[in-house]
């Protein structure tokens, strides 16, 4: 496999905190961590340019929190931060198979990563690098899909690749609906008519109108991610339906 076999240079990889679980109930599966480091970095070597968002729903959810009656803004805080250990988990996985990486927060925490600078972050794709935004978008009241779609369009990216439990979108959880509707392909506008929740309103807004096709794939499969780069994966495309 060559970079000519891939449909996209410059991607964004959206990757769920809970992802990192694994097969634990809560933290960091450095297992899964590895498989993960390997797949990005054998993409990388291809090319391609990387950048990643991670959520914290592994160690923190801060709309669950609020729901507790703790401040919103406050638990948002918190759950930023939980990111920022997620992202230097999966930093030092990737530094562990050989990757150069970046992490980048967009709240500035200077003695572990970088702050997030928008032509800094673009440097460092073009010199190579894997980048890692960590705390979201820097702001309460917005989730980490949204930073992914808002990442994505400021790095000038070709898709935004969302990393699942399953292989694509479903009318309905298929873990809890035996008939549940798998999709090959969404508009935009159908994943909001229909109130899909494979991402919020903000971030499917956001690719919309910087027309970023989102991708949506199974984390779980080893070399999915290629699969999917190749065209030849199992996930649902969502675009404007041109």
């Amino acid at each position: 496999m060559t970079i000519e076999d891939l449909r996209y240079r410059r991607i964004l990889l959206k990757i769920s905190g809970e992802a990192l679980i694994g097969n634990q109930g809560f933290g960091i599966d450095w297992d899964f961590v590895e498989q993960l480091a390997s797949d990005l970095y054998a993409i990388q070597k291809l090319g391609v340019q990387l950048c990643v968002v991670i959520g914290g729903g592994n160690l923190f959810r801060g709309a669950g929190t609020a729901e507790r009656g703790i401040e919103r803004a406050s638990a948002d805080y918190m759950g930023m931060l939980a990111t920022v250990i997620n992202a230097l988990a999966v930093q030092d996985g990737l530094e562990r198979v050989g990757a150069q990486t970046r992490v980048l927060s967009a709240l500035p925490i200077q003695s572990v990563c970088e702050p997030y600078i928008r032509r800094r972050a673009v440097r460092h794709l073009e010199h190579g690098r894997i980048v890692v935004f960590a705390a979201g978008t820097g702001n309460p009241f917005f989730s980490t899909d949204t930073a992914a779609a808002l990442r994505a369009a400021e790095m000038g990216c070709d898709a935004l690749l969302k990393a699942t439990q399953v292989d694509g979108v479903y009318s309905a959880d298929p873990n809890m609906a035996q008939d549940a509707k798998r999709y090959d392909s969404l508009t935009y506008m159908e994943v909001l008519s229909k109130d899909l929740k494979v991402m919020d309103a903000a971030a499917i807004s956001l690719a919309r109108e910087n027309r970023i096709p989102i991708i949506v794939f199974s984390i779980q499969t080893r070399g999915g991610l290629a699969d999917v780069l190749m065209g030849r994966g199992k996930g649902t495309i969502i675009s404007g339906g041109e």
